[in-house]
């Protein structure tokens, strides 16, 4: 009976708050860390924004808040910094194992982190300030854990690029060609395929009789599901695989099967109309789970990659040796 309670007690893990505190003791120089993370911040908050004329605060953080509320398409920037640190904490038994220590050329990283900045507030282009700020957090921290630990998180650190709010101005460079081609794809699809003559007019789509006509305007460009599909790539690369070709890879598919994903929705959204008119359309185009549906074909051919990529099955591919034992050999 001893013994069983001692094994149950050998195999229990410790708690999160335990695990934390084994965490921070492995990081070096960590007090130092700290004060130049909260100076780094400080700077950022008192001398961060210049574009006083469109919201009256010198903080980056007011001014990127402010920025997030005038732009629904990109309120996904709140949940990356939650996700970038539960990432680094997936890994932290491989990042205990690292080499840690002090690494000087982090330096030039920091620079380049502070010229950026310096030119962003002069120019006033705050966005490139927000790129200033997480690359200089990734400079910090580089300084003081090493070479190795900025090698390994480099992905993770990647996802702060969608906290950078591109506007309306740049929604509109990336969102415009992302509608047209869709709506060709669509239009293309849907009369070869399905035997639908759809006209499509820039990025209009109609039927020859002119019972139903849609615009894919700029909410269905799918910059959302493109900047969702993006998002999921470099979390499920970053978590599957270590080597860095298959995971760039994996975050090189996402924007292919955004595409199919919008195309998708919009053939859903045409074979509705086509069959019970235009308020079937307008339904699937307005209905939140129809506007799940299009996730499918490209969470599911990412997966299919994944799966095709996956190191594991692979080396369940390779045949194993044969073994040849001695008596075998003499005869």
């Amino acid at each position: 009976m001893a013994s069983e309670v001692q094994n149950s007690s050998e195999v229990a893990k410790p708690g999160i708050l335990a695990e934390a505190q084994e965490v921070w003791r492995a990081i070096p120089n960590r007090v130092a860390l700290v004060v130049l993370l909260g100076v780094w911040t400080a700077l950022f908050h008192w001398l961060g924004n210049s574009t006083l004329g469109y919201v009256d605060t010198p903080s980056l953080f007011g001014w990127w808040s402010w920025t997030m509320e005038n732009t629904p398409d990109e309120e996904h920037a709140y949940l990356i910094p939650f996700v970038v640190v539960a990432l680094l904490w997936s890994r932290r038994d491989e990042f205990l194992k690292l080499d840690k220590r002090a690494w000087i050329p982090a330096l030039g990283v920091l620079l380049l982190a502070m010229l950026l900045h310096t030119g962003g507030y002069l120019v006033q282009q705050t966005r490139l300030s927000v790129v200033a700020f997480f690359l200089g957090i990734y400079a910090i921290a580089g300084m003081m854990m090493g070479r190795s630990w900025m090698a390994a998180t480099i992905f993770p650190f990647s996802l702060f690029v969608f906290c950078v709010p591109l506007g309306a101005g740049g929604t509109e460079i990336i969102s415009f060609p992302l509608r047209l081609m869709a709506t060709t794809i669509t239009a293309v699809f849907s009369d070869w395929v399905l035997g639908i003559k759809v006209v499509q007019s820039g990025t209009q789509l109609m039927d020859a009789g002119g019972t139903y006509q849609y615009e894919v305007a700029a909410a269905c460009s799918g910059i959302r599901s493109l900047t969702a599909i993006v998002a999921f790539s470099v979390v499920y690369s970053y978590i599957s695989f270590k080597t860095g070709w298959r995971r760039l890879l994996i975050v090189a598919s996402a924007i292919p099967l955004a595409v199919v994903a919008n195309v998708f929705r919009l053939t859903l959204i045409v074979v509705a109309a086509e069959a019970f008119g235009q308020d079937a359309g307008n339904y699937v185009h307005e209905s939140s789970i129809f506007g799940l549906v299009p996730y499918i074909p490209s969470i599911g051919g990412m997966l299919l990659l994944g799966w095709w990529l996956s190191e594991d099955r692979k080396k369940r591919k390779e045949p194993e040796p044969l073994v040849v034992s001695g008596a075998e050999q003499k005869s």
